[in-house]
């Protein structure tokens, strides 16, 4: 098919290389405009946009696509744009920007959505993220057709994945972005003959973005659910927790933990408190449980295993890592 490709992270450029290579022809590709990153905060092109200018693809990055909105100028000029594509399709993976109803009625086939998740389940911008955090033991990528909605329209096709007790968001996220390559391909491949399936009424639930406040460790939570956590915020935002030192506080952060029962002498203990540190990690009193700490990294460092850790940072029974 002639196809329009709207995303801007690696999630979505995996699945444009996927399209390509399956043969359709990429007539345009949408992406956010270019962000500030890295220690200089120089402008950079999103991934999506770096695999379009690498394969010659035509890039439009408008600020809006509302014509009604802040940037009607931006929704006018990718209109025309839009239009001189001629796609049969529009494809979209985590583009970033709502698709007003005149870009749903553009192309004759409609416009897709590579979603994360088993819809109605963790609708929204975090899916991979909050299925780890809740839990879940599975998840994969529905394939939907698009409408005015939030993650709303029928479902195409569903490929499931499982999630496994070690997966990091990090991991996770590349397993269900090489799934959803494949299932878009799938989807493409036979879409005229795939029902339309409305989603359930029930089991919806929402995936709100991640806020940079939930990385604080909540010690009065479960055990259990702070590892989950962790899990979840690898790598963005990371999890963190005070420690205090001769010349202040500084914030460690948590790349690695487990649950763990506790020890019956160790039942008073206030949430925070260091319970013992050595190589094997070191061990924190929960409102349930106890978390054991394998990986941690102090400011402007690296990520270290407990052993190295406790080398450059010794940590002693009864310490709290609290505010």
């Amino acid at each position: 098919m002639r196809l329009i490709f709207a995303g801007t992270p690696e999630f979505a450029q995996v699945a444009l290389a996927a399209l390509h290579a399956a043969g359709h022809d990429i007539a345009l590709v949408l992406t956010q405009p270019d962000r500030p990153a890295g220690r200089g905060m120089k402008l950079q092109p999103s991934p999506v946009k770096q695999w379009a200018l690498q394969h010659k693809v035509p890039v439009a990055q408008p600020r809006s696509l509302r014509l009604d909105g802040k940037y009607p100028e931006d929704a006018a000029a990718a209109r025309q744009t839009l239009l001189d594509a001629q796609a049969d399709a529009m494809v979209v993976a985590a583009y970033g920007l709502i698709l007003p109803q005149w870009v749903l009625d553009l192309p004759p086939k409609g416009c897709l959505n590579i979603h994360a998740s088993l819809l109605p389940r963790w609708r929204g911008a975090a899916p991979i993220h909050r299925a780890i955090e809740a839990g879940d033991a599975q998840t994969g990528i529905t394939i939907m057709q698009m409408d005015a909605g939030l993650d709303t329209g029928d479902m195409l096709l569903v490929l499931p994945c499982a999630i496994a007790p070690t997966d990091t968001t990090a991991v996770l996220h590349d397993r269900l972005a090489e799934l959803g390559g494949q299932a878009i391909v799938q989807a493409l491949a036979k879409l005229d003959a795939l029902p339309r399936q409305p989603q359930p009424a029930e089991g919806v639930t929402y995936a709100n973005k991640i806020d940079k406040a939930e990385a604080a460790l909540d010690w009065a939570l479960r055990a259990e659910v702070l590892a989950r956590r962790i899990r979840a915020f690898d790598p963005f935002p990371g999890m963190t927790v005070p420690l205090a030192t001769a010349t202040g506080v500084e914030t460690l952060k948590i790349w690695q933990a487990g649950a763990e029962a506790v020890a019956p002498d160790a039942h008073a203990a206030e949430p925070g408190t260091v319970l013992s540190a050595d190589a094997t990690g070191v061990r924190v009193a929960c409102g349930q449980g106890q978390l054991c700490l394998t990986q941690l990294q102090r400011p402007g460092g690296k990520r270290l295993s407990a052993a190295d850790f406790l080398r450059g940072c010794p940590l002693q029974p009864g310490q709290r890592l609290v505010a």
